[in-house]
Parts: structure tokens; C-alpha cells; sequence
């Protein structure tokens, strides 16, 4: 009796054990997503998927990054890190870097080459800019390097960056139409991703074309299909359905598919290839899957926030999430797998919709930006004292002023004076003022938190609200402003309550409450704050 009882006791501790950690964690990142989509768009949704996420797991409500600039770079290492940029130091998706004294790709390693068919600029991609580990990181070590961490998007850095620097794979989509990596990760792809590629999956999408999901009379929460304020996709006649997605494809290649929802399709469609051939969330070894759906940010930026075409992208994930997570609880197991979905930036509505109703804001070319800080410079110096201006930084070419004689305090209060008297400026900063930042001023600390002083600029500018670098169509992000920061994020899944949380919320806090959640170490780099409502049980 007594060995029977020893017998039980042991078998409940060694599923007690089995449960400290999930099988399989999931990271979604729906690029260029404002948490105001799933309230906009609610009605629309089916019960399944953003509602289903929405209904069984924790929800909050304000979620917010706390740096700028809110890219797709920095926003993707924020999540998986803990960090701000100026921790990790992805400080953009492409930046002036003040130490190389030129321009850098976020992901940028001459070092490796292109696996799978790519061009050779394509692959040449890893994590080496990343300075901090990422909560996938320390799921390698916590498991010894036996769990599998895997990170896909159709962006190179929505892969590589979520997936850490110990990841066993990341793929992401090459304008070929094939999914594709580099050396850092191993000398060819799986026999699985090559077999993928061959059958041409974006093909299908591209023969059908892109029409209304749903009846037009859907589609009320946007705007009329052709407004003044979308973009055209790839030189259509007009911004308005249907799309001839083949002619775009015979004329352009398979890259077209990525402003399509279709790249979405095509990337779930991949998450369960790989889950399915690299047997993710199959034993008691906890495993990471990193999925970045981008297809949202490329309709966003072209077409805008308001288009039917961004809803019909929006109506069409769901029904993508719902099927994924219908077939995440056939293979891994409904109890089995811990999810947690959010956004890498928010985004602003389109200048010209704003200024058309009244609003008095404005969009700026950078190029005219730059010319008149040259202007200016030649006025006031007699010669051009701008090294690089870009990403809201500001770079001054030191030999120059040294060669001059100049004090570079007095050049930086000159030019500071300058550009508080253009109507889009909200305030100037110069890197002694970040440097020495308190917390006491509210944007200050936006910029102080996204800024590393190896790479970023003598001088940051805050444009005021509303303003805008990218132009009269569609929109852009970038900004500390709320329409840029309000992201969603919801956990579902292994050990999660229902509920919701309307409080204040850093996206900051997502990799450390996952490491707390699964009892691995924190991300190294990360300030540890954590999300205790799902953490309580």
C-alpha cells in the first residue's frame, strides 16, 4: 500500500513540475496596431478570434510605449527585451549612428551570408546590434538550449530581433516569395522551409486577388472606398477594390503580397509549417515561437487608418487568429501553450483628413527640414554645419565647428533658438538636457528612454501633435503622442484568468511578466516591472 502511495505522490510531483512551464509560448506582434482597431472594429470581428483572445484571456486596455521613436525596430526589441533603445540600441529601424559616422540598418551583419533563395543584401541580416538578451534568450539557457525558439514575419527585423541572439531559427520573406535566413543561424534551410518555398503558397493569393471580405455595407467604420487621403497600391488606377493582384505580380514580383492581408495568410500558414516540422510544443521543454504579422503596417503606411482596405486587413486577421488558434489546440493542447498578443507602434491619422476637418496641423519633408537647418547654418556660421538630420536627431559635423573655432554649446543654443521659432516645433533637446533628464519633464523622458548616446544625435526634436514626416497619403508613427503608443496586449492561454485592466501600462513590462510567469531569469537589460494581474492567480 505504502509503494502505491509513494507511487502516486510522485507521479502528481512530476506533473506539478510539468506545469511550471507551458509547452509552447506564442508571441504575436501585429505591426502598426492602435489598440483603438479592436474596439472600432468589434462588431465586425467573429467570436473566434480577436474576441475569443479577448473574452478568455486578461486584457489591457492601456497599454503605451514609453520611448521614442516608436518604430518597428525598437518596438519588436522593447517587447522581447524589457528595454527602452536606449538599453538595447535598436534606436530606429535605420539610424545615423554617431560612432560609424554613417548610416546603419537595425540588423545589418556583413559578416553572414543569404540562406534560401534571396538576394545577397537580403540575408545579410542578424542580431548583432541587439546589446541586451531577450525573454527568448533566456528560455534558451533556462532550458539548457533545448527548447526551440523560432521567430518569423515577412520583415527581416520582425523576425530576427524578437528571436534573440540564441534562436534556432528566423525566417522572414524575401521579395523572391520565399522565405529565407541567413548563416548566423546554419548552413541551409530545414528541408521543410525549402519544400514550403517550392510550392509557391503566395501564388493562390495572388491569382484571386484582393476583393471586400464582407458586404460593403460592412465597411461603415471607414471611410468611402477612393478618399483623398490613400496612397495607391503599386500604381493602381485608384485606392479601390478589387485588386488585380496578378498584374501587380506580373509587373512587380512576389513582394506585392506583403500590402495585402494575404502576407498574413502566407506567414500563419508558416507558423504552423514550423510548428508542425520542428515539433514546437511537443514535450515538457518549453518552446518559443516569435510570429510578426507586418502585411497591417504595409497597408497602414500606404493606404491609412481610415480605408476600407485597412479593415478588410483587419477582418481578415481575425479570421486568420481564429483559425491559428484552432489549430494550436489540436496540436499543442488548449491548456498547453501560453499566448500573448500586442503591437509594435500605434499610428497617426492622416495629416491632410485632420487639417480637412480643422484641425491646424501640418506635414513636413524632411528634405525641407534639412534645407533650412542649412540655411540657417550658412546664415548664421557661414558654412554648413549639419552632419546628418534624420529620425528626429540632429547631427553636427564636429570638425567643422572645431576647424571654425566654434563652441559647440553656443552652435547647439543657436540652432535650438532657430527651430523653436518653425510653427511645427514642440520643444528641442540637447543631449546634455537628456543626459541629465530627471523624469520631472514628460516628453523628456520619452526621448531620454529611446536614446543612446553612441549612436543618437547633439540635438532631438518633439514636433508638436498631429504633425508629420511622411506625407500627404496614408500615415506614419514615430512619436510619443498616444496615437503612436496605444498598443493592445493580451495574455491567453496556460494559466491566465479572464479579465482586464484599464491602468496605465508600460510595453516594457510584457518580457519580464513572461519570464516571471514561466520562473526563468529576467531579460538582462530589463527595469523588471511587472503585470501582477497575470501573474495572480
Amino acid at each position: 500500500m505504502k509503494k502505491i502511495i509513494f507511487f502516486l505522490v510522485f507521479i502528481l510531483s512530476v506533473s506539478s513540475q510539468a506545469q511550471q512551464r507551458p509547452k509552447l509560448v506564442v508571441g504575436i506582434v501585429v505591426d502598426q496596431m492602435k489598440m483603438e482597431y479592436l474596439y472600432r472594429f468589434s462588431d465586425d470581428f467573429s467570436p473566434n478570434g480577436f474576441k475569443r483572445l479577448i473574452n478568455n484571456g486578461y486584457v489591457f486596455q492601456n497599454m503605451h510605449y514609453n520611448y521614442m521613436p516608436t518604430y518597428t525596430a525598437p518596438g519588436h526589441a522593447s517587447i522581447y527585451t524589457g528595454a527602452t533603445p536606449s538599453t538595447h540600441g535598436i534606436v530606429g529601424n535605420e539610424w545615423f549612428s554617431r560612432t560609424l559616422g554613417k548610416q546603419m540598418y537595425c540588423t545589418d551583419d556583413a559578416s553572414v551570408a543569404t540562406i534560401g533563395d534571396g538576394t545577397k543584401e537580403e540575408g545579410e541580416m542578424s542580431p548583432k546590434n541587439l546589446q541586451a538578451t531577450t525573454i527568448t534568450d533566456e528560455l534558451k539557457m533556462a532550458t539548457n538550449f533545448k527548447g526551440k525558439v523560432i521567430g518569423i514575419s515577412m520583415k527581416d527585423r520582425g523576425a530576427i530581433l524578437p528571436a534573440g541572439h540564441f534562436a534556432d531559427w528566423a525566417f522572414w520573406f524575401s521579395k523572391t516569395g520565399a522565405f529565407i535566413s541567413s548563416s548566423f543561424y546554419g548552413k541551409e534551410l530545414p528541408s521543410w522551409v525549402t519544400k514550403f518555398n517550392s510550392e509557391k503558397r503566395f501564388m493562390p493569393y495572388i491569382n484571386k486577388g484582393w476583393d471586400l471580405y464582407k458586404s460593403v455595407a460592412t465597411y461603415n467604420e471607414s471611410m468611402v472606398d477612393n478618399n483623398p487621403y490613400e496612397g495607391k497600391l503599386y500604381k493602381s488606377e485608384t485606392p479601390t477594390m478589387p485588386y488585380n493582384l496578378k498584374d501587380m505580380y506580373d509587373k512587380n514580383g512576389a513582394g506585392v503580397i506583403r500590402s495585402t492581408p494575404f502576407g498574413n495568410d502566407l506567414l500563419a500558414e508558416f507558423a504552423k509549417e514550423a510548428i508542425a516540422k520542428e515539433e514546437l510544443g511537443k514535450d515538457n521543454i518549453t518552446d518559443f515561437l516569435a510570429v510578426s504579422f507586418s502585411s497591417t503596417d504595409y497597408v497602414g503606411h500606404l493606404l491609412g487608418p481610415r480605408s476600407m482596405e485597412l479593415q478588410d486587413t483587419y477582418l481578415r486577421l481575425d479570421q486568420t487568429i481564429a483559425d491559428f488558434l484552432t489549430y494550436l489546440d489540436k496540436t499543442v493542447g488548449k491548456d498547453n501553450y501560453l499566448l500573448f498578443l500586442t503591437a509594435d507602434h500605434a499610428g497617426a491619422e492622416n495629416v491632410n483628413y485632420l487639417k480637412d476637418n480643422k484641425y491646424a496641423v501640418d506635414y513636413i519633408n524632411p528634405k525641407d527640414i534639412r534645407k533650412s537647418l542649412s540655411d540657417f547654418s550658412t546664415k548664421t556660421f557661414g558654412t554648413d554645419l549639419i552632419l546628418n538630420y534624420s529620425n528626429f536627431n540632429l547631427f553636427f559635423n564636429k570638425e567643422i565647428i572645431k576647424s571654425k573655432g566654434l563652441e559647440l554649446s553656443k552652435v547647439k543654443q543657436a540652432f535650438k533658438d532657430f527651430l523653436m521659432t518653425q510653427d511645427y516645433m514642440k520643444r528641442v533637446y540637447t543631449e546634455e538636457e537628456i543626459l541629465a533628464s530627471t523624469g520631472a519633464d514628460y516628453y523628456l523622458n520619452f526621448i531620454t528612454k529611446g536614446y543612446d548616446t553612441t549612436q543618437n544625435g547633439d540635438l532631438v526634436l518633439l514636433q508638436k501633435p498631429g504633425y508629420s514626416e511622411h506625407g500627404a497619403l496614408g500615415t506614419s508613427h514615430g512619436t510619443p503622442y498616444s496615437y503612436d503608443t496605444h498598443v493592445p496586449a493580451i495574455f491567453y492561454g496556460w494559466n491566465i484568468k479572464q479579465g482586464e485592466s484599464y491602468s496605465k501600462k508600460e510595453i516594457t513590462s510584457i518580457a519580464p511578466t513572461i519570464a516571471q510567469k514561466i520562473k526563468i531569469t529576467f531579460p538582462n537589460g530589463t527595469e523588471s516591472h511587472v503585470l501582477e494581474e497575470v501573474l495572480n492567480k
